[in-house]
């Protein structure tokens, strides 16, 4: 029996064999051909991009069917591969030049494509080499006659352990095959881990060299609790587990019980609880789930896996189907945040040496007003059709926030030129991600009509700690002293002014934070629809008196492992 720490990305347990997802290596063999020999090769050809084109297709549909049209437009850009007159017509001219088998000539083409891709400066191109390498190894898989057991194709449920996992990785992983995950590398706030969570499917990440010590078959716990991975466990380890997961179904069963019921602590104060979103699809899953209302909806997939950018039209259309959607309860939707890690060739944003610290979000949107004011338009027409909200990201600093508004006021006077209706009342708030911001919360108070944390920026400026660097991914702690004082100086300069503070970063749907939060007078909290049932039963349970003292004793402590060591305590109380 072998016992690891990572960390615990989503939580949940899940005992099971493990299904290691290794990288392929599919060897090609060098074979010369006759002259005679090159009609079948083609037919070859041809026949592998026939069967890889409805491979994809039946793919696509699937992952259509089961999470929405939005996940499944990742493979549109595989379908364009396929469709590449000069790479078929550089394979056919090499089959005939060279006279070898045309698995061998296709895998040096393909070879050729991805080393002149990933050496391109354009962002959007460099996206695109891991699609050629994606599409090249199914056509090269069906030109061998060889069958890929992925994801997709798991015949009995299993724990995946990988290095790492792509977003294409993850979506395939949209299987009740997918018992839980594993990674080499990650941290909290990773994709992989937002997958998991959004899956409901425990997680545990950065285990560092996991894939070198298991191997398929291996019966494996994962504990999303605590970050344990337990390989090989014996019997009475096996048992005590098998309890404990029990122990969780009677919990969840609870935390159900109380998910259309508001959130209202044992002496009267209540919170909001709301759902973070990417796409329209989802709202099925925020209803189901209990939410009461859309915290914050991001905007910047309307963008993604597309080469062209999207209409007002278009943007007019999702927000009004959400705002419809969740009548009367508010959609808190977030203008614009691309830079940092997400880059689009079609607006040339440049390379740059620290990303995350660049031209993004509202800086972006600043400096290029006709695309900002495009979704600004659109989110003020669709605000006739229920309570939407709009919020600015990464604001800094007053100076911003007025410019924003500036922009804004031009596309409302836009609109009444053009005799469209919207609303003139349109609650606009700022998102506190920026340590700068959350220091000069009194100044930014004064004229946001709301605020919303965004703890995972700030927690990763605040602590100097990049959270997709595997390095020091235990560095960054939503428990640090500095970060909870932080969050307490914009809490109350937020209520000095008379306005409401929301939380939409992950921190807000960490269930052993919630007492924190909640003392620390936190109005809204927005997360995964799926934890929402959890954070209501919670506060439902305890009393707000009891929080705030909980809240001023974490305050007191001096590390990070010490008020998370309080928290978990707290909150095992409040559960018993």
């Amino acid at each position: 029996m072998i016992e690891l720490k990572g960390i615990a990305a989503a939580s949940g347990i899940s005992i099971g064999p493990a299904y290691k997802l290794g990288k392929e290596d599919l060897v090609v063999s060098k074979e010369a051909i006759t002259w005679a020999d090159i009609p079948v090769q083609i037919q070859l050809f041809e026949e592998a991009l026939i069967k890889t084109r409805r491979e994809i297709i039946e793919l696509q549909k699937r992952i259509s069917t089961d999470m929405g049209q939005e996940e499944a437009l990742i493979f549109d850009a595989h379908l364009l591969v396929l469709e590449d007159r000069m790479l078929i017509e550089e394979v056919i001219s090499r089959l005939k030049k060279d006279q070898l088998n045309v698995a061998f000539i296709f895998s040096e083409v393909l070879k050729k494509y991805i080393s002149v891709f990933s050496q391109i400066e354009d962002e959007y191109l460099k996206e695109r080499t891991a699609d050629i390498n994606d599409v090249g190894k199914r056509i090269l898989r069906n030109l061998l006659g060889k069958e890929k057991i992925g994801l997709g194709d798991l015949k009995d449920k299993a724990i995946i352990v990988a290095h790492d996992l792509s977003p294409s990785d993850t979506v395939a992983m949209h299987t009740k095959k997918v018992a839980a995950f594993i990674t080499d590398i990650g941290g909290k706030t990773s994709h992989t881990a937002i997958m998991a969570k959004s899956l409901e499917i425990p997680a545990v990440v950065g285990l560092e060299g996991i894939t070198a010590q298991v191997n398929s078959g291996d019966i494996l716990i994962v504990d999303g609790l605590t970050g344990i991975v337990i390989i090989n466990p014996d019997e009475a380890t096996l048992r005590a587990y098998q309890q404990k997961l029990e122990n969780l179904k009677g919990i969840a069963e609870k935390f159900l019980a109380v998910k259309d019921l508001p959130a209202i602590t044992k002496d009267g104060r209540t919170v909001v609880i709301n759902a973070n979103i990417e796409f329209p699809d989802e709202m099925s899953s925020v209803k189901l789930h209990g939410s009461q209302g859309i915290g914050l909806y991001r905007t910047e997939f309307f963008y993604m896996n597309r080469k062209d950018s999207p209409t007002e039209e278009e943007h007019y259309e999702a927000y009004k189907y959400v705002a419809e959607q969740m009548k009367p309860y508010s959609v808190v939707i977030r203008t614009l945040d691309l830079g940092g890690d997400k880059f689009l060739s079609q607006f040339k944003i440049p390379h740059e040496m620290q990303p995350f610290l660049g031209w993004r979000a509202i800086r972006f949107c600043l400096a290029r007003p006709d695309i900002f004011k495009l979704q600004l338009r659109a989110i003020l027409r669709a605000s006739v059709h229920g309570n939407l909200k709009l919020m600015y990201p990464m604001i800094s600093g007053i100076e911003e926030l007025q410019q924003a508004n500036r922009l804004l006021q031009e596309a409302k006077d836009e609109l009444k030129q053009m005799n469209l209706e919207f609303n003139h009342d349109l609650k606009v708030g700022v998102m506190i991600e920026v340590p700068s911001a959350a220091l000069t919360a009194d100044i930014l108070a004064k004229e946001a009509d709301f605020f919303s944390i965004g703890t995972n920026d700030l927690i990763q400026y605040s602590l100097a700690v990049d959270r997709s660097n595997e390095k020091v991914a235990y560095l960054y702690e939503p428990t640090h002293p500095a970060v909870l004082r932080l969050i307490k100086n914009i809490i109350d300069a937020a209520h000095a002014a008379n306005i409401k503070v929301a939380m939409c970063g992950e921190m807000a749907g960490e269930p052993s934070l919630a007492l924190i939060l909640l003392g620390l007078g936190l109005d809204e909290f927005s997360m995964p629809p799926q934890i929402i049932p959890e954070l209501k039963y919670i506060i439902r349970a305890v009393d707000f008196k009891v929080a705030q003292k909980f809240a001023q004793e974490a305050l007191q402590l001096s590390t990070g492992t010490e008020v998370e060591k309080l928290a978990q305590e707290r909150l095992a109380e409040v559960l018993k």
